[in-house]
């Protein structure tokens, strides 16, 4: 339990208000006891508004159940279905035709297309790690991971056969990218004395002590040159690596990728932000006996082709993820002793904490621009987009903030905001920078949305469902009409398994191929190879061709992905069962019992998989709508449990850490809430896993 100061009508965790106090405050011009004050103003206002769009979800929850169970077992006509969602105000009117009008944003986001990384804040070592991956070396990508098909590599040290073959795929790459005027890249020599004959000479940007720097489709290529370097040495014009300008852009996760239930966590994200926003922060770990202290890349300094220096930024441009609307957390009570908001909390200290940034207080910068970049997840509908862009205008007053420099990320999750899209980009217009699509959590919502509806089908054909490919278009061309191409990200989901990079190179082209100009990637090494379908692909005049096909129908995007007359066999649905259950077992005791909001986690065929409250979600609420249509029953379910259970205990057998399950699910703290997430399903608000999480979490830590 946290020692509370009181300040006027609300109580602030002593370590929250301590670290406000002296650390984030100081230096910034705004004035300690006016920004308590002000704080406590803004939640009084904004606290009583985030409930009454709480209880509103509740209400359209409880209209559309209704509706389902008195149409029970009858197809569902669209006509008949959206003018029942139009009349409780589930669809809004489309607003007539318009264009974002955001300023001040820097080239990553509005110019320039490429991966972004996702990253929890809690762990300082992953953040910068993240931060750092603004560039990332081609020949590691390919050497270390199985993108390049050539034998692995033999343990023991470097493998020469192995580097020779990577060699020729990244020189194979350069042909492609940044063809020669005459012959390849694996035939090149004498470059001090001849240059690099480019077919397009203007590719050729400038040039460092030991590089050359090239730029394609917008993004950069250094080129390392080094006769005393390991492979340099070898290599006919000495080229010692290929360093790919990767992650431009990163998320500094404060939500679904974190476990953090009270204000000890709250502290240790902004703590982390503050070191990223002052461009201080130092991560040191231990590793093959020695203590490594890790930092935030410098700048690159390059001569441009005149002779005159110019830097890149060495780091990726970062965003941070707020939490949603929905919890509540104890870092701060309100006057009548409840706790306040965590979104109302994130959104000032946050802002707060950023601007260091804007000042240019710390070693280094993050937006060069003077923008303040925050993504909003898990709103529903216009009427909470307006209420996050009332919030961000009162914490630009409060902290003498210019109006519209706190920037939007709209997240498209969840299937009020996919199917009012247009109105809720309406509704923060002047400062949103990205939208994306989050088919796990988007699915969840699908789910629970339409929980009365009838069984859904199993999980591994929601992807061939036809609400999903007009969600995925529909959230590019919409964001397109607005007029985001240039100005705003339009972005997609994860790829989750990380050690599978061949079956990414194979298909993740087809994000930029949507027209999106970012899409999520689970590592830095993963950055570096997904930048290289943007070589590949020029994503921004996909976006003219995506723009001129218009925006599809909305009739398939709310086409509920029901089992149409299902006979499942008992084995397929135990099958379902032990997948659903293994996956949410496997995440929730990392959850519950180490506070690990995200991990490779293996599934049920032991390949290790990124894991994040979102798949949890899916999961829970997929067990729950069978069970509660009959495809399965409450016994079937537990049984399912009790096996997962001891499959994962099998898996983590190495972990010194973990606390087995499945000898005493009845104690295990991580086991029930796992149980519950599944038999409470039903009742969960929106489906979210949060509440029943964090009230385990809570229960372990003060254990």
């Amino acid at each position: 339990m946290s020692e509370y100061v009181k300040q006027n009508d609300i109580q602030i965790a002593r370590e929250l208000f301590d670290f406000v106090n002296q650390r984030a405050l100081p230096e910034t011009g705004v004035d300690k006891d006016k920004f308590w004050t002000g704080f406590g103003e803004l939640l009084g206002k904004f606290a009583p508004r985030n409930a009454d769009l709480l209880a509103e979800r509740e209400a359209l929850q409880s209209q559309i159940d209704n509706w389902h169970n008195a149409n029970q077992g009858k197809p569902i006509d669209q006509s008949s279905y959206q003018s029942f969602l139009h009349d409780i105000g589930y669809l809004v009117d489309e607003p007539a035709p318009f264009s974002i009008t955001t300023k001040n944003v820097d080239p990553e986001i509005a110019t320039m297309a490429g991966p972004q990384l996702v990253v929890p804040s809690l762990n300082d070592r992953f953040v910068l790690n993240a931060a750092n991956a603004r560039w990332g070396s081609l020949y590691d990508a390919f050497y270390g991971t199985d993108a390049l098909d050539a034998e692995p590599a033999q343990p023991g040290g470097y493998d020469p056969v192995r580097g020779a073959a990577v060699i020729k795929a990244a020189k194979a790459l350069l042909d492609e990218i940044l063809p020669l005027a005459k012959g390849s890249w694996i035939d090149l020599t004498d470059v001090e004395e001849n240059g690099i004959p480019l077919a397009d000479p203007a590719q050729y940007v400038g040039r460092s002590d030991k590089g050359a720097l090239f730029r394609h489709n917008g993004l950069h290529i250094d080129v390392i040159f080094d006769a005393n370097h390991p492979i340099g040495k070898d290599d006919p014009a000495h080229i010692a690596d290929v360093m790919m300008e990767a992650a431009l852009t990163t998320i500094i996760d404060m939500e679904d990728s974190v476990a953090a239930v009270d204000a000890e966590d709250k502290l240790l994200a902004y703590t982390n932000w503050l070191g990223l926003m002052r461009g201080d922060l130092d991560a040191s770990f231990e590793k093959g006996g020695k203590t490594i202290s890790r930092k935030a890349n410098p700048d690159r300094h390059y001569k441009d082709v005149d002779g005159n220096d110019f830097a890149l930024p060495g780091r990726s441009l970062m965003f941070v993820r707020n939490v949603g609307h929905l919890m509540t957390n104890p870092a701060v009570l309100l006057s009548d002793g409840s706790e306040a908001p965590e979104g109302l909390l994130d959104a000032v200290f946050t802002s707060l904490i950023a601007i260091h940034d804007l000042k240019g207080l710390g070693e280094l910068r993050n937006s060069k621009a003077g923008s303040i970049y925050i993504v909003k997840p898990k709103m529903h509908g216009p009427k909470e987009c307006a209420f996050t862009n009332d919030i961000f205008d009162a914490v630009e007053d409060l902290l003498g903030l210019e109006r519209n420099t706190i920037k939007v990320g709209v997240m498209d999750e969840e299937r009020r905001t996919s199917a009012n899209l247009a109105a809720c980009i309406y509704a923060v217009k002047d400062r949103i920078v990205f939208i994306n699509t989050g088919f796990l959590d988007r699915t969840g919502d699908e789910i629970h949305t339409s929980m009365q509806a009838g069984a859904m089908v199993a999980k591994a054909d929601m992807k061939s469902s036809d609400w999903i490919k007009s969600y995925e278009d529909r959230n590019v061309a919409i964001g397109l009409a607005c007029g985001m191409s240039g100005k705003a990200q339009i972005g997609k989901g994860m790829w989750a398994a990380p050690d599978m990079m061949a079956d990414m190179m194979e298909q993740k082209i087809g994000h930029p191929m949507t027209g999106a100009n970012t899409a999520w990637v689970p590592s830095p090494t993963a950055a570096t190879l997904h930048a290289i379908h943007y070589h590949r692909l020029d994503v921004f005049a996909r976006q003219e061709e995506v723009a001129r096909a218009g925006i599809p129908s909305i009739d398939k995007l709310l086409t509920i992905p029901l089992a149409q007359g299902h006979n499942w066999s008992d084995e397929e649905v135990e099958r379902e069962l032990d997948n659903n259950a293994q996956g949410i077992l496997g995440y929730v005791v990392r959850w519950v019992d180490q506070g690990i909001g995200c991990s490779k986690v293996p599934d049920i065929h032991d390949v290790g998989l990124m894991e994040d409250r979102a798949t949890l979600r899916i999961s829970s609420q997929h067990m729950a709508n069978w069970m509660l249509h009959g495809v399965c029953s409450a016994e079937q379910v537990d049984a399912a449990l009790l096996r997962m259970a001891a499959k994962v205990d099998g898996q983590n057998a190495d972990d010194p850490l973990y606390q087995p399950m499945a000898g005493d699910p009845d104690t295990s703290l991580a086991f029930q809430a796992a149980r519950d997430l599944v038999f409470k399903g039903v009742d969960q608000p929106s489906g979210y896993t949060e509440p029943l999480l964090h009230a385990y979490r809570r229960k372990l830590k003060s254990a």
